[in-house]
Order: structure tokens, then sequence, then C-alpha cells
């Protein structure tokens, strides 16, 4: 009875594996690297929450490429999609792949890190990044992962160290280039990094920006990320990279954009929260028209009220 029983409930995952690989993977967007800047290419995930008919390409990463190496932020959402990163970066340039670094912590930003590991690239990532590394809410969300996300997250799909855990600003050097590698957190995520480019004037910002889509803020302090961009904005800067949505060629604007989200989250839900009116009448009563035509609106704005709105009720307590 305990033999029929493991193989009746081991095969719907196991055909729901199959017709995801025999029909949904051709169906799903490919890692296709775009030129931003010189020297510089990004692959650009799918506005969409992370699945297994899109293999959990929801996220972007980044590459610049020069003669002594090259240099990756991010390593998308899972180890085949960071495969296919690899390949493709080794179709435009032989030389190594020297670094990678981690914006955040967040799943569909490093379960591609152990294929850049398993090439010899070094792993960079702030050092408050631990915390959630070693939290039971990481090892949950893995685990969650390899039901939701399989065969794309599976049981090889592991949770990776970084080799170099930073507390303040780096500057790597790197084929004439240099890499200014700036915590900016908390806000986001309490471990975020952004990476600039002076000579090319490129910001690599993660998850600190969004485009064309509503950012998910989640349990961000988003108090603390209004201030991160305020600082961004005075980079001199032509082109971002987000983390998730186009490249920007118009930096304030896209800037102002993630900024005027959460910045109307926080007055609205903290008037509501001092108030003391229910959240339900709150987010019903308020003029969300600005951002409703947004891409992951429906999914993502009324749970980054809520926890906002909680938020605010905690500090005007």
């Amino acid at each position: 009875m305990l033999i029929k029983h493991i193989v009746f409930s081991a095969a719907p995952r196991l055909l729901a594996a199959a017709l995801v690989l025999a029909g949904g993977a051709a169906l799903a967007q490919k890692v296709t690297p775009v030129q931003v800047a010189p020297q510089a290419w990004m692959v650009q995930g799918e506005s969409a929450l992370g699945s297994a008919a899109n293999r959990n390409f929801i996220s972007n990463a980044a590459f610049v490429v020069t003669p002594e190496g090259v240099l990756v932020v991010d390593a998308l959402g899972s180890p085949g999609l960071a495969e296919e990163l690899i390949a493709a970066i080794r179709g435009i340039t032989p030389a190594p792949i020297k670094w990678v670094v981690a914006t955040h912590y967040h799943a569909d930003h490093i379960y591609g890190l152990q294929a850049f590991k398993a090439i010899g690239a070094q792993v960079i990532a702030e050092q408050d990044a631990q915390l959630y590394l070693h939290s039971e809410t990481a090892a949950l969300r893995l685990q969650a992962s390899r039901e939701e996300l399989f065969p794309w997250i599976d049981e090889k799909t592991r949770l990776v160290e970084a080799d170099r855990w930073i507390s303040g600003p780096v500057t790597l050097q790197l084929g004439g280039l240099d890499f200014v590698i700036q915590p900016a957190g908390p806000a986001h995520t309490p471990e975020d990094l952004v990476v600039y480019v002076p000579q090319l004037k490129l910001l690599m910002a993660g998850d600190l920006v969004f485009r064309a889509r509503v950012p998910f803020v989640g349990q961000a302090d988003s108090g603390r990320w209004i201030g991160a961009l305020d600082r961004l904005l005075s980079f001199d800067t032509r082109v971002i990279i987000p983390g998730h949505g186009p490249v920007s060629t118009t930096a304030r604007e896209d800037l102002q954009m993630t900024r005027d989200y959460l910045a109307y989250l926080r007055k609205t839900m903290g008037d509501a929260a001092r108030d003391m009116q229910p959240f339900e009448e709150a987010y019903a009563a308020t003029d969300w028209s600005r951002f409703s035509k947004l891409p992951l609106f429906g999914a993502a704005n009324r749970i980054n009220a809520y926890n906002t709105y909680l938020l605010m009720e905690q500090s005007a307590r």
C-alpha cells in the first residue's frame, strides 16, 4: 500500500513536469541579451508572477564585458536560466566570467547562482543577506519553489553563499572600468546593492527600481526605500537597468515613478492608519488610477497597500 501511495502521489507532479518540458519550455521567453550601453547587455524577464510555465524568468540580469573579464549582476530565477545566460555571454565574449553581484537575495534573482559558482565565478553580496540566507523563511521558500516551480527548481537547487560579503562601498576595477558596488538598504530588502559604472553612466539598480510595472513591496522598509531612491537620483546616470521591466534611458523619470508609488502608498495608508480607518474601507476609497494600468497591479497592489497600512499603523503607535 505504501508503494502504491508513493507512485500515485508522485504521478501528477511527474506528469506536470513532462507537460512543461514537452510544450511549455518551447513557448517560454528566451534568455536573449540586448545591448543597452557600450560593453553592457541585459536580459529581461516577464512581467508576471513566477511559475513553472515561465521557468521563474520574471527578473532581469545584466552583464558588462571587458577584455579582462565579465561582471554579471543577478543570476536569474533558476539554475537552467543561469546556464542559458552563461551560454549567451559565451556567444558574445570568450573572456572569463569573474564576478556575479547579487543585488539582493530574493529567489527570482539568486536561484541561478549555483550555475555561476560551477564555472568559477565569485559571488558578491551585502552582508545582511546572511540573515535571510540562514533563515527558516528561506528554507521554506525553497521547499515551496521545488513544488511550485518544478522541474526548473528541484532537489538539486540550493541556496548559495557569497564568496565576499561586503558592508560598505566597494570599487572593483576590470578592463579599464570601475564597478562601484554600493549598499543601498535597508530598502526593498535589508541587503540591497546597486552597481554603478561611471565611465558608462550605467546604473544596475536591482529591485530598487521597477519599470513599467507595479513594484513588489512585501515587507520592505518603504520609507528608507524612498531615501535610497533620492540618493540614486544624485548619480550621473544615462542608463538604468532595473530589477524588473525594460531598460531605462529616462533615469530621473523612472526613479521618480517608483518613488512616487511608494510615497503614495505611505500617504494614503498612513492617513488611514492614523484615522483608525479599517483597511478594506481605506483601500476601496483610494484613487489608484495613476497606477492601475501598470502590469501586475491586480496581483501586487492590494498586498502592497496592506503591508504599508500595517507598517504605518505600527509607526503611528
